[in-house]
């Protein structure tokens, strides 16, 4: 079992950051990919980016690409999301998301290919 906990939400201006926090306990990581993705109201839920916990590769969606970045710190088992320029668009509940396997696969961009889930944290963009 992995237990994730989200932090760092809240009320930004459009344009203005946020880093997402995600700390992750109760199993070793090395062979995991880790995710964000996020749930606007009426919306599926979206794949936003994705990173290897033993290389530190990474992958975005093209919607975040160059605006939001995904990294981890193993020393602290934690998955962040610096998310800067945001748009009224990028408004909605982020969640993180772990699962064993490679990064580089199909499933990795699809909510199905990850088995375990944060609570989420709300992102809020006012325009």
């Amino acid at each position: 079992q992995v237990q994730l906990v989200e932090s760092g939400g809240g009320l930004v201006q459009a344009g203005g950051s946020l880093r997402l926090s995600c700390a992750a306990s109760g199993r070793t990581l090395s062979s995991y990919r880790m995710a964000w993705f996020r749930q606007a109201p009426g919306k599926e839920r979206e794949f936003v980016a994705a990173i290897s916990w033993s290389s530190g590769s990474t992958s975005y969606a093209d919607s975040v690409k160059g605006r939001l970045t995904i990294s981890r710190d193993s020393a602290k088992n934690t998955v962040y999301l610096q998310m800067n320029s945001l748009k009224p668009e990028d408004m909605a509940v982020y969640y993180c998301a772990a699962s064993s396997g490679p990064l580089y696969s199909s499933i990795a961009s699809r909510w199905q290919g990850y088995i375990y889930w944060g609570q989420g944290t709300q992102v809020t963009v006012s325009s």
